[in-house]
């Protein structure tokens, strides 16, 4: 599926289309690779690709509602996915910390690190209770209050998924980031899914506007 502009301005609302283009089309060429994630990704470029008019989706100019409806629901799946993502940040770095002894004690009775770990746990709530009113909204809302909510949560995850995934690793210690551990991949998930369909500068300039 391509959106392209077939009618107005660069920036107007109206004049998007969206298309049914096949893979193996003359002019498509698809680069695929993996992301920080390791999640598969793809590049897709098109040069003189022509495309019937059967391959139209929906109204012809319509399709920019469409699609901002369709990323604000993706958006508010991956807030989601991080909360889920997030607690077991939280849980695999207190296991760790209840296991892992210094000076003859668990370091998980050092003071300092309780105070880290319960920061982590404020995190975790605040964003598990604004993903799960972005999923509300999202089949709820009308747009103008969708596009509002969606923003404000994945600006909060967004921190969320920054503060938690550093602080995990940071309490494992340089072993936090080696390949044997799970929460290295969950620290890259984190980082990738706080860029994923606008990081938080995105959303804070698309708030500020709906306001």
């Amino acid at each position: 599926m391509i959106s392209a502009r077939t009618a107005g301005a660069e920036g107007d609302a109206r004049g998007i289309s969206v298309f049914l283009v096949e893979r193996g089309a003359p002019g498509v060429t698809v680069s695929e690779y993996r992301g920080l994630d390791n999640l598969r990704l793809a590049d897709v470029r098109l040069s003189g690709v022509r495309v019937a008019r059967a391959g139209l989706l929906g109204v012809e100019g319509g399709g920019g509602p469409l699609i901002e409806e369709v990323v604000d629901y993706a958006t508010a799946l991956v807030c989601a996915e991080a909360v889920g993502a997030i607690k077991y940040a939280h849980d695999a770095t207190l296991d760790y910390l209840k296991t892992r002894r210094q000076f003859g004690v668990p370091i998980g009775s050092f003071q300092a690190l309780q105070h880290r770990m319960v920061d982590i746990l404020i995190a975790f709530e605040q964003a598990r209770s604004i993903a799960c009113l972005a999923c509300v909204k999202v089949e709820t809302a009308d747009p103008a209050e969708r596009r509002r909510i969606v923003s404000a949560a994945k600006i909060k995850i967004a921190d969320a998924a920054r503060h938690v995934s550093q602080e995990a690793v940071q309490l494992h210690g340089g072993m936090g980031m080696t390949e044997e551990l799970k929460i290295s991949h969950t620290f890259r998930r984190l980082t990738t899914i706080a860029q994923a369909f606008g990081d938080a500068d995105h959303h804070l300039a698309r708030f500020a506007a709906a306001r």
